[in-house]
């Protein structure tokens, strides 16, 4: 099967190239994925998937059904949305969406999804059992479009036993996977801080309460969080990337606006910071006469690969590629939005390689340059249809 795969594939590769040209010279934005939405729908159709559903707008999920459907599921999941960023590579499929770009690989992500879904189609009586596609808008936003999709029921009729994605991954070379089990993502929470004092001359720093003076003692004050109330051995960091207040040199504002990041690696914890975040606030800007406000709004959770699950998705990978292209992945403080289905069903969320040779295409997401060795759209493609097929199979044994 692994041989007829690769054969697919290979006859496919122009039509996958072109489609990852398509959608990459045709960006769009969190939630505004309407042309893209069209092509993917207008795609499956082609290739005879037509139990498409609309979901969150811009969402497809779309099912594809073997022998015995109801015998289990399995779900694969690709993002939609680009980046605000304006691309700043010379190539044919270049973006024609000034100041949007698909920096974060999510065209990647897509084709890859669309062509293994096309091979599993010509495939299906060759399988049992149902595999959900879930083309899923806003990875890019808050409050994420994995959010808004499984409270709009994407998990259920049928419910996957596990969920697979894959997301491009620069520091490695095309061809190559890596895999993690347990906790591998961080949790992602915005903060927003606004101290309010009270204005006047600069000359005269006495009749005000500065709140520039409050506010720079107050990011020192909240390094504590990490520092002295986080147990060392969770990971966890507080960055703030943005401070606002103010407008000439010799005008002391009345408030100042600050905002930042929190990530770690452990729910339970997570709360307790947010907690310690806003009673420093408090304390600190009382203590020199002044109010404050603090927003956290709740983002992404941690991204949990269920252990058992993507072990065996790295042992099935190390049959497609071979086990010295499949490496393990260190633990990142970036985030996803797979972490709200990590924590409802079990998932494998694995990076694909997309550098070449370790000197070519190492920009890295987010990033105006970055692109891809489009090899790694075949393992892409290949290894996403193989681990269905397997997980279809594991879930046949559990479920006997």
């Amino acid at each position: 099967m692994i041989n007829e795969i690769r054969q697919k594939v290979a006859a496919h590769f122009a039509e996958i190239q072109a489609i990852r040209h398509h959608i990459h010279a045709h960006p769009e934005l969190s939630f505004e994925e309407y042309q893209t939405s069209n092509f993917i729908a207008s795609k499956l159709t082609e290739y005879g998937i037509t139990n498409q559903t609309v979901v969150a707008g811009t969402g497809i999920i779309a099912l594809i059904e073997g022998k015995n459907p109801g015998k289990c599921c399995i779900a694969l999941r690709s993002e939609l949305d680009a980046l605000p960023i304006l691309e700043a590579n010379n190539v044919a499929y270049r973006s024609q969406n000034d100041g949007v770009m698909h920096a974060c690989g999510h065209d990647v992500h897509t084709t890859c999804l669309l062509s293994a879904a096309r091979i599993l189609n010509e495939m299906k009586d060759e399988w049992e059992g149902t595999i959900k596609l879930i083309f899923q808008p806003g990875e890019e936003k808050h409050p994420g479009g994995a959010s808004l999709l499984i409270a709009a029921g994407v998990l259920e009729n049928p419910r996957p036993q596990a969920i697979i994605a894959q997301h491009v991954y620069p520091t490695l070379p095309a061809g190559v996977v890596g895999f993690r089990s347990g906790q591998y993502m961080a949790s992602t929470d915005e903060i927003y801080i606004t101290v309010e004092g009270k204005g006047g001359h600069a000359a005269l720093p006495n009749t005000t309460i500065d709140p520039i003076a409050i506010a720079a003692q107050l990011i020192t004050n909240l390094q504590q969080v990490v520092s002295r109330k986080a147990n060392p051995i969770i990971p966890t960091v507080l960055s703030f990337g943005r401070i606002s207040g103010g407008h000439v040199n010799n005008v002391i504002p009345d408030k100042v606006e600050i905002e930042g990041t929190f990530r770690t690696m452990d729910e339970k914890w997570r709360n307790e910071a947010h907690q310690w975040i806003r009673e420093i606030t408090y304390h600190t800007c009382a203590a020199y006469g002044a109010t404050s406000t603090v927003a956290i709004p709740k983002g992404y959770p941690s991204l949990f690969n269920d252990p058992a699950f993507t072990a065996q998705a790295e042992s099935w990978a190390k049959q497609f590629l071979g086990d010295n292209n499949v490496k393990l992945l260190d633990l990142r403080m970036t985030a996803d939005d797979f972490a709200f289905y990590s924590h409802e069903i079990p998932g494998c969320f694995y990076r694909l390689g997309t550098n070449r040779g370790g000197t070519e295409f190492t920009a890295s997401v987010h990033n105006a340059h970055f692109d891809i060795d489009e090899d790694a759209l075949k393992t892409g493609t290949g290894l996403m249809t193989w681990l269905a097929l397997n997980a279809l199979g594991q879930q046949e044994t559990v479920n006997s």
